[in-house]
């Protein structure tokens, strides 16, 4: 059904293409295409034959259609030997790159191999250990923030009691009070009596 009416359509479109060619008294008999296109040819031979210069430039129409052809300026402007120093000139870049290539050939087995493959199955794991890296880092953080704050208590009490005592009470550095790295706070200032070095 919708085949016939796809043929009704295109009849209709065919006949209106027929009336706009035609004109309103319809087709002009059974004249073919090819009858005029047979009368055109002759005409063109019989204006070739009488006249000169069309018979030259009817020879000259393959020399014609190449000068038309866009790639014709190119090989005007650069001769094949030209194009041959240029790819001679460029020998070392690819004989660079051939070999660069068969590198990369001989790795595309190794993009096969078991380990790349498992590679998404080890996503999960590594995005898992990133966390609990994140959260070791955090506590590291919250630790040296703790360590500071009880060296700094640790240094204020030490400098207390040694401004407090006379100088007599300690003749001789203490060997009780621990020697801790000094780099852990080095913004602290150093301790006035050096039998008591502060951290």
């Amino acid at each position: 059904m919708a085949a016939v009416t796809d043929v009704q359509r295109l009849q209709a479109r065919v006949e209106e293409l027929e009336r706009w060619v035609y004109g309103p008294g319809g087709s002009r008999g059974s004249r073919k295409v090819a009858d005029g296109l047979v009368k055109v040819q002759v005409a063109l031979g019989n204006i070739a034959s009488k006249r000169e210069r069309v018979k030259i430039l009817y020879k000259k129409i393959e020399d014609l259609i190449k000068y038309l052809d866009p790639e014709y300026i190119d090989r005007i402007a650069l001769p094949d030997a030209s194009k041959l120093q240029f790819i001679l000139a460029e020998e070392q870049f690819i004989l660079s790159q051939v070999a660069l290539l068969e590198q990369v050939e001989a790795l595309v087995p190794m993009l096969d191999s078991t380990h790349i493959k498992a590679v998404p199955e080890h996503a999960a794991r590594l995005q898992r250990l990133a966390q609990i890296h994140i959260q070791q880092q955090d506590q590291c953080v919250e630790i040296t923030e703790e360590s500071k704050a009880l060296l700094e208590e640790y240094n204020k009490t030490v400098s207390f009691l040694l401004s407090q005592a006379p100088e007599e009470c300690f003749p001789e550095p203490c060997p009780f009070i621990p020697f801790l790295a000094l780099s852990l706070i080095p913004s602290q200032p150093a301790c006035l009596f050096p039998c008591f070095p502060t951290l």
